[in-house]
Order: C-alpha cells, then sequence, then structure tokens
C-alpha cells in the first residue's frame, strides 16, 4: 500500500486542536474541551468496538511517550557510573530525548499533512524501533545521544498523530472519553517506565531491558494500524468524499444515513473555516491574536520554568541525594512518582466540568510553590549537596576518603554564589572525619551525594516531592492544554497551539539542559527556591490573564477575548459630559443642590477640579448651568 500524495493540510477545527500539543511530557493530558463545551447533536450515536480498538492502538502512541520519560532518571543512575559520565554530559544525555521532541514539533506537521496519521504513526514506530536498537549497542555516550534523539522524535510524532487520529475517528459524544484514555496511557507509561528501571536497576546491563521493553508496544501498534481505517477527515481533505463517507459508515455502525450525511458535511465546514485562517494572522492584532499568542506562550513557559521536567527526570539521583543511598532504593521511591501522576490525573478529568480550568491552575500553583519551599528548606538544612551527581563514581569515592568536599581542584565548591549560607559545622559536611563518613562504608561506592542526616529528611523530602508531582498532574499538566484549546478562535486554533508547543519543548530542553549546571553552581536549596518563586509567578499570573472558561462555550470565549483590553490600573476617571453629578432641586422657597455621587476630574492644566452639573431654572426659561469650584 502507498502512502497517500500530497494534499491539503487537514484543517478541522475539532481535530486541529490536539495537534501538535498532546506530544508534549509534562502536560498528560489534553481533556476534550469541545466535548465540555459544546452539546452532542439529539441523533449522535455511541462509539463502534472498531472505533474503541483503534483508539486503543493509537493510544499506545501515549504509552511509548510516557515509558521514554519515566525511565530516564532511573537508567541514569546506571549509565552515569558505566561511562564516568560529567555533569555535561548527563544533561546531555537527558536533553537529547528532549531535542528529538523539539524537531518533530516544529517540522513533524509536514509529515502529517502529507502522508495522514496512520502512516505517520507507522513511520514513528520505525523511529522508535531504530533509535531503541542504536541504544542497545555497546554503550557510549554518543549512540546513546543520537539513540535517545531518535526515539525523541518517534515519540513525539506518534503522540501527535495518534491524538489527531482518535480526535476524527470518535464521534463527538464520546471524543473526550477517547481522547483521554490517550492521557491516560502517558501517565500509565511513566509509572511503567519508573518500574521497570527500579526492576533491572540490580542486573548488570540491567539499563539494556530498560530500553529494549518499549519495542513490544512499538511493534503491537505497527500491527494494528495496518487494519484499521483512515481518518474521514484526512480522506475529506485530500478530497475523496466518497471513502471517507464509506469509513465513516464502518464507524458508527447503526448510525442512519442522516447522521453521517451531516457529519460529514461538518467535516468539510471544518475544513473550508480553517482554509481561511493564514499563519500570519496569529501575529496581528485581529480578535486581539497576538495578545491570545503571547498568553499561552507565557503560560507554557512558567509550566516547564517551575521545574517538573527537572524533578521527573532526575528523579532518582536527586532521592539518592536527600538520602536514598542505593540506586534501588532511589528507583523505588522514584515509582511513587508515577502512581503519584496516576491518581493526580483523575480529579482533572472528573472535576474539570464543575471546577473549571483556571481554580485547577491557581491551587496546583500554591501547592508546588509550598512543596519547592519545603523541599528546600530541608535540603538547606540537611547539607544537600548534588554536585556530587556530576562526578564519575570512582573519582567521588577517591575525593571522600583523601580530601574535603570543598577542593577547588576538583570544582565541587557548594556554592560559588550563595544565596543561603550552609549551616555550621562543616567538618561534618566535608568529611573530615573520614572513619565516619557514611560514603566509605557504602557498597555502592561512589553512588551517595555526600548527605549525612538524619532519617526523618529523606521522607520529608519524598513527601514534598510527592506532593509537587501531585499538584502538577492535577493541574499545570492537564489544564494549560485545555485553556490552549479555549483561548483560540476554532479556525485558528491548530496553527496556534502549534506554536505554542514549540515553545513548550524548547524550554523543556533548556530547563534539562542546565538542571545539574544549576545545582553545581547556586546548590540544589536555592534552585527549589527559585522554582518556588516561579510558581507563585505563574499564580499571579493566572489570576491576572487567564480567563475563566467554565460553563462557556468556545463562541462566547472567543468573543470576550476579542474586546479584552489590555490591563489598566486606574486611580480616577474623567467625568464625561452628559454624567449628573450634582442636581439642583428649586423649590418656591429654596434651591438646593444635593451632590449624586461626585467624581474627581483632572483639568488641563492638572488641577483638580469638582464638577458640578444640574438643572436649573431661571424664571421661565430651563437650562442647565455648571458650577467649578477649585480645590486647593
Amino acid at each position: 500500500m502507498n502512502p497517500p500524495a500530497e494534499m491539503s493540510p487537514p484543517t478541522d477545527p475539532v481535530a486541529t486542536e490536539t495537534q501538535s500539543m498532546t506530544s508534549d511530557p509534562s502536560h498528560l493530558g489534553t481533556l476534550g474541551s469541545n466535548v465540555r463545551l459544546k452539546a452532542a447533536p439529539p441523533n449522535a450515536t455511541g462509539c463502534t468496538w472498531l472505533v474503541v480498538l483503534a483508539a486503543i492502538a493509537a493510544s499506545l502512541s501515549g504509552l511509548m511517550l510516557g515509558y521514554e520519560l519515566g525511565l530516564t532518571s532511573g537508567v541514569l543512575l546506571q549509565l552515569r557510573g558505566i561511562l564516568s559520565l560529567s555533569c555535561r554530559e548527563q544533561e546531555l544525555l537527558v536533553g537529547s530525548l528532549l531535542l528529538g521532541c523539539l524537531v518533530i514539533s516544529i517540522a513533524g506537521g509536514w509529515g502529517l499533512d502529507r502522508y495522514g496519521r496512520r502512516w505517520s504513526m507507522l513511520l514513528s514506530g520505525g523511529l522508535v524501533a531504530g533509535g531503541t536498537l542504536l541504544l542497545l549497542l555497546p554503550a557510549s555516550l554518543t549512540t546513546l545521544s543520537l539513540g535517545r534523539a531518535v526515539v525523541g522524535m518517534g515519540t513525539a510524532l506518534s503522540g501527535t498523530a495518534a491524538c489527531m487520529y482518535i480526535a476524527e475517528i470518535a464521534p463527538r459524544e464520546r471524543r473526550g472519553l477517547l481522547v483521554t484514555l490517550y492521557e491516560l496511557m502517558v501517565v500509565v507509561g511513566v509509572l511503567l517506565g519508573f518500574g521497570c528501571s527500579y526492576a533491572f536497576s540490580a542486573l548488570p546491563n540491567g539499563w539494556r531491558y530498560t530500553f529494549g521493553l518499549v519495542l513490544p508496544p512499538a511493534v503491537l501498534q505497527a500491527a494494528a494500524l495496518v487494519l484499521l481505517p483512515p481518518s474521514p477527515r484526512f480522506l475529506v481533505a485530500r478530497g475523496d468524499s466518497k471513502r471517507a463517507k464509506e469509513v465513516l459508515v464502518r464507524l458508527r455502525g447503526v448510525a442512519s444515513r442522516e447522521t453521517v450525511e451531516e457529519e460529514l458535511r461538518g467535516i468539510q465546514a471544518g475544513l473550508k473555516e480553517e482554509a481561511e485562517h493564514g499563519f500570519r494572522e496569529l501575529f496581528s492584532d485581529k480578535a486581539n491574536l497576538r495578545r491570545r499568542l503571547l498568553t499561552g506562550v507565557a503560560l507554557v513557559f512558567l509550566q516547564q520554568t517551575t521545574g517538573q521536567p527537572n524533578l521527573l527526570s532526575y528523579a532518582s539521583p536527586l532521592l539518592r541525594s536527600v538520602g536514598f543511598h542505593s540506586d534501588a532504593a532511589a528507583n523505588l521511591a522514584s515509582t511513587g512518582f508515577g502512581v503519584v501522576k496516576v491518581v493526580g490525573t483523575v480529579p482533572a478529568v472528573l472535576l474539570v466540568d464543575r471546577v473549571g480550568p483556571k481554580s485547577f491552575l491557581c491551587v496546583g500553583a500554591v501547592a508546588m510553590g509550598m512543596s519547592l519551599v519545603t523541599l528546600g528548606v530541608v535540603t538547606l538544612q540537611s547539607r544537600t549537596h548534588l554536585t556530587s551527581l556530576c562526578q564519575s563514581p570512582a573519582g567521588v569515592n577517591q575525593t571522600y576518603q583523601e580530601q574535603n568536599l570543598n577542593t577547588p581542584s576538583f570544582g565541587l565548591n557548594y556554592s560559588s554564589f550563595k544565596l543561603f549560607t550552609p549551616p555550621p559545622d562543616e567538618s561534618q559536611w566535608n568529611g573530615s572525619d573520614s572513619a565516619e563518613a557514611p560514603w566509605t562504608k557504602r557498597e555502592d561506592a561512589g553512588m551517595g551525594s555526600g548527605v549525612r542526616g538524619r532519617g526523618h529528611v529523606k521522607w520529608i523530602s519524598l513527601v514534598s516531592l510527592l506532593v509537587y508531582v501531585a499538584a502538577f498532574s492535577f493541574s499545570l499538566g492537564p489544564m494549560v492544554y485545555v485553556v490552549l484549546s479555549e483561548i483560540f478562535p476554532t479556525g485558528i486554533r491548530g496553527k496556534a497551539v502549534s506554536v505554542v508547543s514549540a515553545v513548550n519543548w524548547a524550554t523543556n530542553l533548556l530547563m534539562s539542559m542546565t538542571f545539574l549546571s544549576a545545582t553545581e553552581r547556586i546548590g540544589v536549596p536555592n534552585v527549589m527556591f527559585l522554582y518556588a518563586t516561579i510558581s507563585f509567578i505563574l499564580l499571579v499570573f493566572v489570576i491576572l490573564f487567564i480567563p475563566e472558561t467554565q460553563g462557556r462555550t468556545l463562541e462566547q470565549i472567543s468573543k470576550e477575548l476579542a474586546k479584552k483590553k489590555q490591563l489598566k490600573v486606574r486611580f480616577w476617571r474623567r467625568v464625561q459630559p452628559q454624567e449628573t453629578l450634582f442636581t439642583i432641586h428649586r423649590t418656591p422657597e429654596l434651591s438646593t443642590l444635593t451632590p449624586s455621587p461626585s467624581h474627581l476630574a483632572v483639568h488641563s492644566r492638572g488641577t483638580k477640579i469638582w464638577e458640578e452639573r444640574g438643572n436649573a431654572r431661571n424664571g421661565e426659561e430651563g437650562g442647565q448651568e455648571t458650577r467649578r469650584r477649585e480645590i486647593e
């Protein structure tokens, strides 16, 4: 079977709503906002088994994406010792996956438009398989980084194509549920990634098994996609409406002919509307589109700079630094992150209709900020020193036993720029008492971080991290993309989300490529305090700039944002000529001046005056008199 020829971009507004955004590793949810904002037609029917099976097969893309994200921290613990990776090399290994995702988010849309969703998922399966085979070759930083980049390209392309495919084959009243299936697969994949890293952490080549386990779902998905029908919207975009109608009949089962015809007309109307909007409109003042785009970009930028990508990718090394003294213990503790992500996604799915995304964002930002402050205080008091992660195990062991940890020749100063001063009693922190230094007694030499604290410190740190992950999972994770799908007009939503998604991946890459360097320069506590500050900045941003969309249709939200002006703070306003500030009541005996709600006006010279207007009668003639009284 040959791939379809070149065609015009598929522009159905419902389908493009999910384009280029569901491959984001941090959102873990693109809730079907059209479902909660648009009522289903009365003659809509349920899903057939063909639709369900197709959605499950496509959702395996989410499982693979989540798995690759979840295994990163556990595999890093093994590879840094085997290859003696430096700080920069560890960041390169982590960031290579995200670099591949960024490339696809920028250039992958062309393949989706030209070859369709099914063929794009088949291509992505080949990329995942090829990248995984590179990872199974003899270990070197070059092959590992290249393999991770290829896998990142495959999972990102597959994720985007999968959500578009699900949204395009599902009936309207089941679209949100089926798209949520993909989101659930992502968080389940994260859990499996953490779990497999723990299960194979004790084996000499356990990292190879962890990398290789992504192959079965890739092969299974490819086999299923060959038997599944193409997207009807993709066929309409190609101009093959006849075949699109046949596919709709298969997908809808017992649906009447009128229902299929109505859905087909809706697809054609959506494509026509999308074609009327150009990419340049995003950067124009038309309907406040530029302001909306900046709002979306700022939102995803703040989402990523709260540190979630780093705490996910470096979870196991970070847990080692707070007192989990073996790879197995750190990986087991980090598996809790995956469990919390799955559990945290549930309230977001069930309550978004009742609570609204803005409320979730506000609560999540507060919870994240408080948990990060707690983590920063704990790591500050427990003398945590994460810079040991940047050294090879052997070198760290020898350094601990022979010299002070702050020896300049190894570049391991606690901080070259200290925002907070380490606690006293540096002899314990620096390990000068080598006879009692805990790192010299461990069998897993070289993998610790020099933490010497009471046992409760690691548990407080773990709880803080779990609260942070849970808060992100029910707030910033899914709700950011709910907001993005609602603040842009239907006809241009796909293009807008594509731009925002590229910014999201770029910020994610930047954060992951600088985390270890930042902890080396300013220390773990200061990094946590920085992330906490950004979380509270995010809270203020959400309150001031994110609209409340609960209970409103997409059309109502769009009209409101199109008329919304820039934020202005006014301490007084000018009095308009037609306003009545003082009304004169005249009686035969006495004329009285009764003030109505008065206003302070500003004279052109800057003099403040009271303006008094009222109706006065002079004899038999009526008129208006204005009294001005300067205020000194």
